[in-house]
């Protein structure tokens, strides 16, 4: 018994020393890995031309409940030739049909939106998974839009009065994704010296969530 105690036990060790010795020379590839999945979904909101800053390094962590979920959020800012060019912000529509919805937001410094992206939901599948670019178009047409361009009145889906359109069986998805992204266009243009002129921070480790497929379910403080 004793022998038997003691074969389990070593193999017990060296099961774990393989793992942390595996872990340990696989964890800079996995950060990595993540960090460029998180700059492949930035750069389709804001080309990689358009800025020649390291975009997930140069991050600002706010406490902006404005901007839904729990803090920090973080905004990442592009810049040229060291002057401000646009902010993506991590923001959460929480008022999505099954939950909350979470978004990147890009505006640029003027105040007009260089894109949306939905990074996690947990809408209905063939209803209000629509939000996501690779199953329709709906989202693209935030770009180019700012505060003013639809009217304040007009912020909203065509069922409401407004100037966007709704999904077909899924107005509430849509309706959630316009209200998130114009407080976002409001707080931008509330805070945007703040925004821009804050000291960069480094970033930690690309956060997780961001990383993760769209229907996967999921410092400073500027107020």
């Amino acid at each position: 018994m004793l022998i038997a105690a003691a074969l389990l036990a070593g193999f017990a060790v060296a099961g774990t020393g393989l793992v942390a010795w595996t872990q340990y020379q696989t964890a800079d590839r996995i950060a990595e890995n993540q960090r460029q999945t998180l700059l492949d979904r930035l750069n389709q909101i804001l080309p990689a031309a358009a800025y020649d800053n390291e975009l997930v390094d140069d991050t600002l962590a706010l406490d902006a409940p404005i901007l839904g979920g729990q803090p920090p959020q973080t905004v990442y800012r592009a810049r040229r030739r060291g002057q401000p060019v646009a902010a993506i912000f991590t923001v959460v529509a929480p008022n999505g049909y099954s939950g909350p919805i979470r978004l990147l937001v890009g505006v640029y410094r003027s105040g007009e939106l260089a894109g949306v992206r939905v990074v996690g939901h947990a809408e209905t599948p063939g209803l209000g998974d629509a939000v996501e670019s690779e199953k329709s178009d709906w989202i693209h047409g935030f770009q180019g839009k700012r505060l003013g361009d639809p009217p304040a009145q007009a912020w909203k889906v065509r069922k409401d009065g407004g100037a966007f359109d709704q999904f077909t069986g899924a107005t509430i998805t849509p309706r959630a994704v316009v209200a998130a992204v114009k407080r976002t266009l409001e707080y931008h243009a509330a805070h945007r010296e703040a925004i821009y002129a804050a000291p960069a921070e480094r970033a930690p480790d690309p956060r997780p969530e961001l990383a993760n497929p769209a229907n996967e379910r999921g410092g400073a403080d500027v107020r």
